[in-house]
């Protein structure tokens, strides 16, 4: 039988293992991303292999669908978090489904319409009766179609839409099996590679929006905040990092484990990332004043409002009632 100084033992002991097990363990979420593995993604990569997501004891999973796919998900629980592009959030929003930005991580879109710079396309206007790809119907890209072609008096109707996957929607202009394309105009630089010249009309420049950014559910937000405070803490720090001076080695490790195909293309997104993501996507003034992911509500709701009077989306609704600032996450 053991005396009473042994059973205390014993009893601190066994529930001094416990506690240490619960403070090790791994919070498991899964991020569902807009489109497939691309270096784009690669401060989320980054952060995986560097551990700024494991040491706020979250065990991310990445998996990969089109934006309304991701809105749905979120929505229903099937996911934690999304990141989608803005559009596809406003539009799901408008639709009645409880979702909330928690994170404006890009803060500009970065669609864009790309032609042959032969001056055959200039404006949408000159889309009339060519073949348009989008990576999918309802996709941000095919957002995007619709206002530019609204904005210039025309409808879906006036042009051909194929829908090109985004592996090969790019080489589908290249060859000239469509006119144009509707995607990122981040692929401005692999065309430019490539001496393919290029005629490109940003799709902000009509649509207001925003690339992409943090969502996740209402209910996860109200019943898991210290989930999504440290999720957004970890993205603060995975962008900072690669925004720092760390785009060489981001790339490494997107390229090395997550987008292999993309071997043999660094400078291309070296080029990329810094003309393009760090001077004027991931930041803004809005950033330089409150922080990584800090939304622009009067941005967003002339996004929300834009979407309403070119009729993407049914009726408007108030910024509130989508965004939240990422400092007002409570853990």
């Amino acid at each position: 039988m053991m005396n009473r100084r042994q059973v205390l033992a014993a009893a601190a002991a066994s529930s001094f293992v416990p506690a240490f097990a619960r403070a090790q363990a791994k919070t498991a979420v899964t991020l569902q991303i807009d489109g497939a593995a691309v270096p784009f993604y690669a401060p989320i990569y980054a952060g995986i292999e560097k551990g700024f997501f494991a040491k706020r004891n979250l065990d991310l999973n990445v998996i990969y669908a089109s934006g309304s796919d991701i809105m749905r998900n979120v929505a229903a629980g099937n996911v934690d978090f999304g990141f989608p592009n803005g559009d596809s959030v406003i539009a799901a929003k408008a639709n009645g489904l409880p979702v909330k930005v928690i994170h404006t991580t890009y803060q500009r879109g970065i669609g864009a319409l790309l032609t042959k710079a032969d001056g055959k396309i200039k404006t949408y206007a000159d889309l009339k009766g060519k073949t348009v790809a989008v990576t999918a119907l309802g996709s941000p890209n095919y957002l995007q179609l619709q206002a530019g072609l609204a904005k210039s008096g025309l409808k879906i109707e006036d042009v051909k839409v194929e829908v090109v996957a985004t592996g090969a929607i790019v080489q589908s202009l290249q060859a000239g099996q469509v006119d144009a394309i509707v995607f990122s105009e981040l692929r401005k630089y692999n065309l430019e590679a490539d001496k393919f010249p290029t005629h490109l009309i940003l799709s902000n420049d009509f649509l207001p929006s925003f690339g992409n950014v943090v969502v996740t559910s209402d209910r996860l937000l109200a019943s898991k905040g210290a989930v999504a405070r440290a999720f957004v803490d970890a993205i603060d720090e995975s962008f900072a990092w690669v925004i720092g001076g760390n785009v060489d080695e981001a790339l490494k490790i997107a390229i090395g484990k997550y987008a292999p195909t993309w071997a043999g293309q660094e400078a291309i997104l070296t080029r990329a990332f810094n003309e393009t993501f760090i001077a004027s996507v991931w930041q803004s003034a809005t950033t330089k004043a409150n922080g990584l992911g800090a939304a622009d509500m009067a941005a967003w709701q002339g996004a929300i409002d834009a979407m309403a009077a070119v009729k993407l989306i049914d009726k408007g609704f108030k910024a509130d009632d989508l965004v939240v600032q990422p400092k007002a996450i409570k853990a």
